[in-house]
């Protein structure tokens, strides 16, 4: 988790390699996708078939962790509902090749999503409702949960630890965090009680597929335990309609306590500190900076802070 350069070793050579020992014959044909946390490749296989295989960034969850994370997109998938869940290779789904771990999927396509429509909204809404009645039948041990802990504290001293925050911000950064963390407790506590079930943790518009017969849900690696309206909150996309034709959908396949829509805004300023605390513990990583300049720059960290500080007097 402290190597700062975690990938180095990662040439395209070891790629092809673990793809051959997971038991797939490549044929040299090697994609870099877009992803950041983790290294992810489309790779080619003889005879014209294509996998993909993700590299995951070491020290980040342990084996039982991932275990858990292809268990719960295995039993998705069983209930015939569209996710992309890993290949197994001699019984393992989680295979380590040259000190990396990894896992080979199918190739699957797809196009962006368009959310906007009420019946876009309302397939989105009944998919989700679907995989919560799975992620509702018993909880995740070895994965972590959406809280305070885990998406203000911890980014907090990720920040303040870290090498992007300039010095200039520290007091106005340390005292907006603080400032926000009592109005975010109260509204946890106002929202309870709270089921907390498997979800899939990230589920934005660029972790959706649109194909001809609806969504896939794709990188179930920020999966974890929370509110269901974790799941949904990202889709909404401010139009009335749209957000209720997706709660709608929900409600067709798992009952939706409507309280948890307290939580939107919660959710909301926890994402904005968790990203930057996520970006300060990457930045050495050679990856990053390319990819988000404007991290380093002193006026992004104050459009940050003044983000946090209008989000706490919101709530």
């Amino acid at each position: 988790m402290n190597d700062p350069h975690p990938y180095d070793a990662l040439t395209p050579d070891l790629v092809l390699a673990a793809v051959d020992a997971a038991g797939h014959a490549s044929d040299g044909r090697l994609l870099a996708l877009n992803s950041y946390e983790n290294r992810v490749y489309q790779v080619g296989l003889e005879g014209g078939r294509f996998v993909v295989v993700k590299f995951y960034r070491p020290g980040r969850w342990t084996d039982a962790a991932i275990a858990e994370e292809h268990a719960f997109t295995a039993e998705l998938a069983a209930a015939e509902l569209p996710v992309v869940a890993p290949l197994s290779h001699a019984g393992e789904t989680l295979l380590e090749h040259a000190g990396f771990r990894y896992a080979v999927f199918p190739r699957r396509g797809g196009r962006a999503p368009e959310l906007d429509g009420a019946e876009a909204a309302a397939w989105m809404g009944r998919t989700l409702g679907r995989v919560h009645a799975v992620g509702a039948r018993a909880p995740f041990v070895h994965r972590g949960g959406i809280d305070l802990e885990s998406h203000v504290r911890a980014p907090m001293r990720q920040v303040l630890e870290g090498p992007l925050l300039p010095d200039a911000c520290v007091a106005r950064y340390r005292a907006a965090i603080e400032a926000a963390l009592p109005p975010l407790a109260d509204a946890w506590s106002r929202a309870q009680p709270v089921e907390r079930l498997r979800l899939h943790g990230d589920c934005h518009p660029g972790n959706v597929l649109w194909t001809e017969t609806g969504p896939l849900l794709v990188d179930l690696d920020d999966a974890r335990s929370g509110p269901a309206i974790q799941d949904l909150w990202m889709l909404m996309t401010g139009a009335e309609a749209q957000r209720e034709a997706l709660l709608e959908g929900y409600s067709q396949f798992r009952a939706l306590d409507y309280g948890e829509l307290s939580l939107v805004e919660p959710l909301r300023l926890m994402r904005q500190i968790h990203y930057a605390g996520w970006l300060s513990s990457r930045w050495q990583d050679p990856a990053f900076p390319p990819a988000f300049p404007w991290a380093a720059e002193a006026r992004w960290w104050d459009t940050h802070i003044d983000d946090i500080r209008e989000g706490a007097d919101a709530l």
